[in-house]
């Protein structure tokens, strides 16, 4: 893992933007990963301004998002697909028929949906950088504690407390959907990189969790120090919990020496 820890969830966003404008420059037809929620809302909106600089195209970029309701229509205000059409795919010149989610009607069989998003990513070359975040209770994407590691995309519960965190989102008298195709750990583990943002004293417990515990399913981004490419970008609300700062902090500032000799993706 590489742990960047920064002063504020601004400039998590920004550190984050140069990553994906990085992949986004460097790849022929960058395949991305892409996620939903509050923190990655302002990694966006700093795409879409390069973007309207004429500093960055999306002509050839695919995407995948990393999760959708279950028995939900893309024109639903609380979809994900509105969501990123609302933040990004209505903002930059993407083809949105290269833009994927792992939807799954009721009349859908969700093992089958599941099978076909990963035929899906298989087919585009695989992802080249997936963005995460991750949950009070350190699920990414929608692969809640108990998630196996080598879970592939597929049907999800979604726990109470996600539930709760969620609500904000809804109208009281609204329906919140209790389920969610989710991409699986082991499909998150496949893409080449991964970048996690977490800003926040909210997310202290899961990011010292992820970083430092025990590979668990109980905590499933733990998994992410399997991978080989983990990039963790957080603020210092984020990291006020881990014993390592001062380690991460100066190891960062080496591993700046070799970006710029090399750049971000070496």
């Amino acid at each position: 893992m590489q742990i960047i820890i920064l002063e504020n969830a601004e400039q998590v966003a920004s550190g984050a933007a140069q990553w994906v404008a990085e992949v986004i420059k460097q790849k022929t037809n960058p395949v991305l990963g892409l996620a939903t929620g509050s923190t990655p809302i302002s990694l966006y909106k700093q795409l879409v301004e390069y973007h309207q600089k004429g500093q960055l195209s999306f002509e050839n970029v695919t995407t995948f998002n990393l999760d959708e309701y279950h028995n939900i229509e893309a024109e639903n205000p609380q979809s994900y697909r509105t969501f990123m059409k609302q933040n990004l795919f209505d903002h930059v010149n993407i083809d949105q028929e290269k833009t994927y989610l792992p939807t799954c009607r009721n009349d859908q069989n969700p093992r089958v949906q599941g099978l076909a998003y990963e035929e899906q990513i298989k087919n585009a070359g695989g992802v080249d950088l997936q963005i995460l975040g991750i949950g009070a209770n350190g699920h990414i994407g929608f692969n809640e504690p108990t998630s196996s590691l080598a879970s592939r995309t597929r049907i999800k519960t979604l726990t109470k407390q996600t539930l709760q965190d969620n609500s904000r989102l809804f109208k009281k008298d609204e329906y919140q959907p209790t389920m969610a195709m989710t991409m699986g750990i082991a499909t998150i583990l496949d893409a080449r990189y991964v970048l996690l943002m977490a800003t926040g004293k909210n997310k202290a417990a899961a990011v010292k969790q992820m970083i430092t515990g025990p590979v668990t399913a109980m905590c499933p981004a733990s998994a992410l120090q399997m991978h080989e490419n983990a990039i963790i970008l957080i603020d210092k609300d984020a990291a006020s919990e881990l014993t390592e700062q001062e380690y991460f902090q100066w190891a960062n500032q080496e591993h700046q020496k070799i970006n710029q000799t090399f750049g971000l993706f070496i």
